[in-house]
């Protein structure tokens, strides 16, 4: 694949768009796999009588390698480049989901799903988010955003067409069809990726040589002990754990929920789709707010709306009330996975970027690998998911106090 910038009449168009778009895809394969998770759940409890404690404890194990996979995908990042690193993980990403195909007990869905799909996960925001984060500083949150909607793109379409292709050849045929789809499509998109724009004789945001002296360099920031030393970095820790907490556990048992109150598993995945859809809305949005108002104000933003839409759910238990808590829930989603990155960035700068917000990732993932089975194991001890729900209320407005603690945007924004 060439690496020559693209260009349009005569002017030549700034290679990290390039790169966003590659980073688009990414995200879409690798997020609509998440997603088709949810919708695989109540085929496997009908056809192999699992309770959903062992079915949402697959996916929690998936979360946790994630968790700690993006701390190492991170470190791996900053040294080697994402391309190594994301052509690893498509591949265990794409292999394991194609292994489903072939499952027939529970620790088949541990190692498949858990192990090899949760390990392939890993890199998709650590190197993806970390080299957007160098290829731009002025638009940041913005390009972050933007690929991102590629993340809720995948959400709406996959659940969909996996809906529709469990309902004709079945489950397995799915998961294999996505499988070795998604290996090829993975590895070519990472073949775009470079680590930052020196690499190609270019700065951020496309800046000629002569840029404001004053611009933040791709490569300034904390190092490592520094980062390590300030509250911050905790702070952020704790807020992730809130989110994914929350984030996890509705993936995961939205669909689920709606089918035990008489909807159509279609129409629950559908839930599901309009999550994806207004993420979409809530990662552009969000990210190019962030541009103006920072980390502490977009995360406050994203907890509040998160909290309105979990005291909703409290009393959903209609097809209407669930699309309508989608509707609310769908922004705040899909913000919390913009902001992370840029959130680091503003706080750190991008010198150690890959290996710091890999160990955001993972402190939240801590919560994403709790959520769904502590859910899950709710359910089965009183039959319903009000406890449950109730519970991710609580983690909502907890998120909100953390994320007061944060300080104020930090960094002025680069004059024009």
């Amino acid at each position: 694949m060439s690496n020559s910038p693209p260009i349009m009449g005569d002017k030549v168009l700034f290679y990290g768009y390039r790169i966003v778009a590659a980073c688009c895809v990414i995200q879409a394969v690798n997020l609509g796999g998440v997603f088709i998770f949810g919708v695989l759940f109540a085929e496997l409890e009908r056809e192999f009588g699992w309770s959903r404690t062992t079915i949402s404890g697959a996916s929690s194990f998936a979360f946790l390698m994630m968790g700690g996979g993006a701390v190492l995908m991170g470190r791996a990042g900053d040294r080697f480049g994402p391309r190594a690193v994301l052509t690893i993980a498509g591949i265990m990403f794409g292999l394991g989901y194609a292994l489903l195909f072939r499952m027939e007990a529970a620790w088949e869905l541990y190692i498949y799903y858990g192990l090899l799909v949760g390990a392939g996960i890993a890199a998709h925001d650590v190197s993806t988010l970390s080299t957007i984060a160098r290829w731009f500083v002025r638009r940041r949150g913005l390009m972050t955003g933007f690929v991102k909607a590629g993340a809720g793109f995948g959400q709406v379409v996959a659940p969909i067409a996996a809906a529709a292709l469990i309902a004709g050849p079945g489950w397995r045929f799915t998961c294999l069809l996505f499988g070795f789809l998604a290996i090829p499509v993975l590895i070519g998109a990472a073949q775009v990726l470079h680590r930052n724009p020196s690499s190609l004789g270019l700065k951020p945001d496309g800046e000629t040589p002569d840029a404001s002296p004053n611009q933040l360099q791709q490569e300034d920031g904390a190092t490592l002990k520094e980062a390590f030393r300030s509250r911050t970095l905790w702070v952020l820790c704790i807020a992730k754990f809130c989110d994914l907490f929350c984030l996890f556990t509705v993936i995961v048992h939205i669909v689920p929920f709606g089918v035990d109150h008489g909807i159509e598993p279609t129409v629950a995945a559908g839930v599901l789709s309009t999550i994806g859809a207004m993420s979409i809305f809530g990662r552009i949005v969000l990210g190019g707010t962030f541009d103006r108002f920072g980390a502490r104000w977009s995360l406050l933003t994203c907890f509040a709306v998160l909290a309105a839409s979990l005291g909703l759910l409290q009393f959903a238990e209609s097809a209407w009330s669930l699309f309508l808590f989608a509707l609310i829930y769908g922004p705040a989603h899909g913000g919390f996975w913009t902001i992370t990155s840029p959130s680091v960035a503003e706080y750190f700068g991008t010198r150690a970027h890959g290996t710091l917000f890999g160990l955001v990732v993972c402190c939240g993932t801590f919560g994403a690998t709790l959520g769904p089975v502590v859910a899950g194991s709710l359910f089965d001890a009183v039959g319903s998911y009000s406890s449950a729900f109730a519970l991710l209320l609580g983690f909502s407005l907890a998120g909100l106090v953390v994320a007061s603690m944060l300080p104020r945007y930090i960094q002025a924004p680069p004059a024009n």
